[in-house]
């Protein structure tokens, strides 16, 4: 599982208010779809993967796949897809033949935009690239490559079941199959990394030339391995100047920060994260998934899917393990938690389209924030200052009700 999968979303209590406006534009709606399986399980990984049998399931688990969207469809009647991304678990694992059949099956129920974003994470071993060529010609036109670290002994810590040669072949190979836009996943701070261990992993992923780095800390999650059994990590001190030389290598090389641990090449943003952290619609189907879709009638509402791919792929259950539909008081945390993640914030006029309510009612908390110096004091913008990205949480809490 690589970082740039849409996380899922959190959800708080609070009681219903008045009704909100009707939305005068529904948003984009992008597809996310969650393929479960992995070769072996990292240590480090929280996401809803599990490790992969000698034979997978793929015609089983594609026709659920389908079966999911349809019962979804009725929600986006008359709307185009403008970003899928397979997110996991290790998408990669499954054949093109599977893949291409899935993406058939979903261009049948919900029209393509013409400029559709299609993203795959993908594993850097060596089997897996020998299907980047299918891939691509499926119209998979963005990949993003799990690597991690290219050094041996911290590949090994991460329990990744790739090498630092293998991780620069990938890049290559992406490249020689025809996919001009691809990102990296790098992690630092891991155990027992060195400024220069984590500068020298940065410079081997531009040296590569991709148009998008996911640069991100390796942190501990309950129900991990790690979190039983923690390595030694970095000290704070370490991890502070890594993360400051880090982010002055990649702007020297071209890449700029557009969201907490997102760095691209102009004009190669992530347009499927892109959407999701400006509050825009998406479908979640496949064991564990997460959608958000709004309703012109002003609701919006999150659902979740069957965790365990056994009882996803169980004709006796339900694919749907759950549904909410978003409170007013639940809107301005709901939003901003995903739009400050942004570097510049998203546009003022974002909210009251994206949620039916109007800024006005951000007023307070809003004047609270940018008294704090964690908000950028800019009428048009909702954007978090320097200051509140490094205490992204503390702003956030402005604007629990």
């Amino acid at each position: 599982m690589t970082h740039e999968s849409s996380a899922s979303p959190l959800i708080f209590g609070g009681a219903a208010q008045s009704p909100r406006a009707a939305l005068p534009v529904l948003p984009p709606l992008a597809l996310y779809i969650h393929i479960p399986w992995c070769v072996r399980k990292c240590p480090y990984c929280d996401f809803n993967s599990h490790t992969a049998s000698p034979v997978l399931p793929e015609e089983e688990y594609v026709d659920a796949l389908l079966a999911d969207l349809d019962q979804d469809l009725h929600a986006v009647y008359g709307r185009e897809l403008s970003s899928i991304f397979f997110g996991g678990g290790t998408p990669s694992l499954f054949s093109a033949e599977a893949l291409g059949r899935l993406l058939k099956g979903v261009e049948l129920r919900i029209p393509f935009a013409s400029d559709i974003e299609i993203t795959l994470e993908a594993n850097p071993g060596t089997f897996e690239q020998e299907k980047f060529v299918a891939y691509r010609a499926l119209g998979i036109n963005r990949l993003s490559i799990g690597i991690q670290s290219f050094q041996e002994e911290k590949l090994k810590a991460l329990g990744r079941i790739h090498n630092g040669d293998e991780a620069v072949r990938a890049a290559g190979m992406a490249r020689q199959a025809g996919f001009d836009n691809f990102n990296l996943d790098l992690m630092h701070g891991l155990p027992d990394q060195s400024l220069d261990d984590a500068l020298s992993d940065l410079h081997q992923a531009i040296a590569l030339k991709p148009t998008h780095l996911s640069w991100y800390q390796l942190t501990l999650e309950p129900n991990t391995v790690f979190w039983n059994q923690p390595p030694t990590l970095p000290e704070d001190d370490t991890l502070w100047d890594i993360q400051e030389a880090g982010q002055a290598l990649l702007a020297e090389h071209g890449y700029a920060q557009y969201e907490v641990s997102a760095y691209a090449q102009p004009g190669r943003p992530a347009r499927h994260n892109l959407n999701y952290w400006s509050f825009g619609d998406f479908i979640g189907i496949g064991a564990g998934a997460h959608g958000k879709l709004s309703h012109p009638d002003g609701r919006i509402v999150r659902t979740w899917k069957t965790r365990l791919p056994k009882d996803y792929l169980n004709p006796a259950k339900s694919f749907k393990a759950g549904e909410k539909a978003l409170t007013n008081d639940e809107m301005p945390f709901e939003f901003l938690m995903n739009a400050l993640r942004l570097t510049e914030g998203v546009e003022s006029r974002l909210y009251p389209e994206r949620t039916g309510m109007t800024l006005e009612s951000l007023a307070e908390h809003r004047r609270e924030a940018e008294q704090s110096g964690l908000l950028q004091v800019e009428p048009s913008r909702l954007a978090a200052t320097e200051r509140g990205q490094l205490f992204l949480n503390d702003l956030l809490q402005t604007f629990l009700s």
